[in-house]
């Protein structure tokens, strides 16, 4: 019956224990992570396999993980908004590839 009841106990810590990760390591929260201070988020300048990290699609939540060149969707870290326009990038998500920018 004891061994019974600490088996429980240690699948539910378990369980909370993932779920609390879960929670914690969200893609804007790993994104956060990435940015120093006053670096703004800049969409559609990172070439395929070159963003900083997670995408705004979720659909995956790591650096270097892009598949598509220059994807509105993909960002990089910019020093300020004025370098991330110079860069022909925007500071809010898009969808498709940046017009501005030949690959």
């Amino acid at each position: 019956m004891f061994a019974a009841k600490l088996t429980t106990l240690s699948v539910a810590a378990a369980l909370a224990g993932a779920m609390s990760l879960a929670a914690i390591a969200t893609p804007d929260a790993v994104a956060q992570v990435a940015l120093k201070s006053g670096q703004v988020k800049c969409y559609g300048i990172s070439a395929a396999g070159k963003n900083d990290c997670a995408n705004q699609a979720g659909t995956h939540s790591c650096a270097g993980q892009s598949k598509v060149a220059f994807d509105g969707g993909e960002w990089k870290a910019s020093a300020s908004k004025d370098a991330c326009v110079q860069a022909k990038g925007k500071t809010e998500p898009f969808k498709g590839a940046n017009p501005d920018i030949k690959s």
